[in-house]
């Protein structure tokens, strides 16, 4: 039961559209703009970093409250659980018709939740990339993608598992979006996000 409580949870606050309603704050339709993805990494385009931040920070507090709602449930294993569902409920969510993003940056909110010496290894890299490139989006991308490596010297193969199974989900995430996306464009219609 404490599964499906975390689910639901991370569902309803992963389903919050915090992109869309900051960028619908300063005059911007996400969905009409850019990659159509209602999401932080398009409000960073459209609106830059100083009007973007809080997308970034609401996507992420998303995971972050889902996982430690799914802890608290009980344990590491319904912290993954609500993280899941939050990811979908960013993908999918109930608030915004079921057209929402692709999950990174609320993956990005709860793994310091769940993991956090290898997430604090992972952004200290991710620093690293972005200083050494002079990219915020190369930095995030290193942090992402290092995150489960590192976590193989800090936590037990079962939880870097589960990590990887959600960054699994992510490229599930992006492989739909951007199926649902090309048939879109074939029928003259607005990319999906």
């Amino acid at each position: 039961m404490a599964y499906v409580a975390a689910a639901l949870i991370g569902y309803v606050l992963g389903s919050i559209p915090a992109a869309l309603l900051v960028a619908r704050r300063h005059g911007v339709d996400l969905r009409a703009t850019g990659d159509g993805n209602p999401g932080a990494w398009n409000a960073l385009e459209q609106l830059g970093m100083r009007r973007a931040w809080p997308a970034f920070a609401g996507d992420g507090l998303k995971g972050a409250l889902a996982a430690a709602a799914g802890l608290a449930l009980g344990g590491e294993w319904t912290g993954y659980v609500a993280l899941a569902g939050a990811m979908l409920g960013h993908a999918f969510p109930l608030f915004a018709g079921l057209r929402g993003g692709k999950s990174v940056m609320t993956f990005a909110g709860g793994m310091p939740v769940l993991a956090p010496e290898a997430a604090a290894l992972a952004v200290a890299a991710g620093a690293l990339g972005a200083a050494a490139t002079r990219s915020v989006a190369v930095g995030v991308r290193v942090a992402v993608f290092i995150l489960p490596v590192v976590q193989l010297f800090v936590d037990p193969v079962e939880r870097v598992a589960a990590t990887g199974a959600l960054m699994t989900l992510i490229g599930a995430l992006f492989a739909w979006r951007g199926r649902t996306g090309r048939a879109r464009s074939a029928r003259g219609a607005a990319p999906t996000p």
